[in-house]
């Protein structure tokens, strides 16, 4: 979602809205809510097969479509409006940003199957804070004859469940560096976890001398991961702009239909006020994450600050308007049968995800230097 568009990414735009028009309706979401899978296994299968989705940002000697970030973040866009449930930033975004900064050939083969939608991928950073921070690494990599091994617990991995691949982020004598796990590898343990949110699952992973293949050189993962980190953000925000965007869009319909008095309640100017304020903070939120994703596609010296500059707006603009949404549509959008619960419960899980508001503000305010 760069700051100006083309029309080649416009047209990607309406062709990704009129999938999720077609896979990603309320049924759609429920069905999936209740389901084991966390994903419609047709609707991951067609968005390869005809749009190329999940790879959209590969290369196109590995099967992929040869975009960028900005492509990928028009995505992640539409699929926020709809609360596309599927693992699309895990797979997406996350393994491939990571796959595609360190390289090598199990790299591309990973990406390859990626690219056909026959791999779901995730990464597994953060243990004791929400967070990436080196400093938060206990896991461990250990060489143990011919090969490396693992121990330790990711609490929080997004998709783990479902993940065909783990990336998993493990502290060596040479530092931080990424592994990549293969489901059902030996002393492998991965738990679904129950979360607010059943359109986003999580799961809690463990590691017990766990076979693994180091990805790049060893020592070397931060340096990889930070990049990713705000590749991840910028995303993140992305989505949450289009979340934003489509509920004010929803409750605005709903306030020009529900009349009150003989006349629409939208026409009341308290409403009017509130909606103002509120089509304020979608608009900024949406500035702020197209910021965001332009700064990471130009590799921007200020990258990190703006991606978590957009993560706090955009989690607090997501989360506001989904609430006030609830508000305004009165005694039926208290029921839990209501669309709008399944926005607020995405607005606080994306809030917390990859950290806090209140952590990065720490994280920019000791980027620009004030800590």
């Amino acid at each position: 979602m760069a700051l100006i568009t083309t029309d080649e990414q416009e047209a990607l735009r309406d062709v990704m809205r009129g999938f999720l028009q077609k896979y990603s309706k309320e049924s759609d979401i429920r069905t999936v809510m209740d389901g084991e899978s966390g994903y419609d296994a047709d609707a991951w299968r067609t968005a390869a097969e005809q749009i190329g989705v999940q790879g959209l940002a590969i290369p196109e000697e590995m099967g992929g479509g040869g975009y960028g970030f900005d492509e990928l973040a028009i995505v992640m866009e539409e699929a926020g409006r709809t609360l596309f449930p599927a693992p699309l930033l895990s797979t997406a975004v996350l393994a491939t940003s990571t796959l595609l900064a360190v390289g090598g050939p199990h790299a591309g083969d990973l990406l390859a199957r990626i690219a056909g939608g026959d791999l779901i991928a995730t990464v597994a950073v953060a243990e004791g804070k929400l967070h990436w921070d080196p400093e938060d690494i206990a896991t461990v990599a250990e060489q143990s004859r011919d090969q490396w091994v693992l121990s330790g617990v990711k609490p929080y991995v997004l998709d783990g469940a479902q993940a065909g691949v783990i990336l998993v982020a493990a502290g060596t004598a040479a530092g931080v560096s990424l592994f990549a796990v293969e489901a059902g590898a030996d002393g492998l343990s991965v738990t679904a976890l129950q979360s607010m949110d059943k359109t986003r699952r999580m799961a809690a992973v463990s590691f017990d001398q766990t076979p693994a293949v180091l990805l790049g050189d060893d020592g070397s993962g931060w340096a990889t991961l930070r990049g990713v980190y705000d590749q991840a953000l910028a995303a993140l925000a992305c989505e949450q702009a289009g979340g934003a965007q489509a509920v004010l869009e929803m409750t605005v319909e709903y306030l020009n239909v529900r009349y009150q008095f003989g006349r629409p309640i939208g026409s009341f100017q308290a409403i009017k006020h509130r909606c103002a304020d509120l089509l304020v903070e979608v608009e900024s939120a949406r500035s702020a994450a197209a910021y965001a994703s332009t700064a990471v596609t130009a590799r921007s010296d200020d990258a990190s600050v703006a991606a978590s500059i957009a993560k706090v707006y955009c989690s607090q603009a997501f989360y506001h308007v989904a609430a006030e949404s609830i508000q305004m549509h009165g005694g039926i959008g208290f029921t839990w049968e209501h669309p709008a619960h399944l926005y607020f419960k995405r607005a606080k899980s994306s809030e917390a995800l990859f950290g806090w508001p209140a952590q990065h503000r720490d994280r920019i305010a000791k980027l620009i230097g004030l800590t």
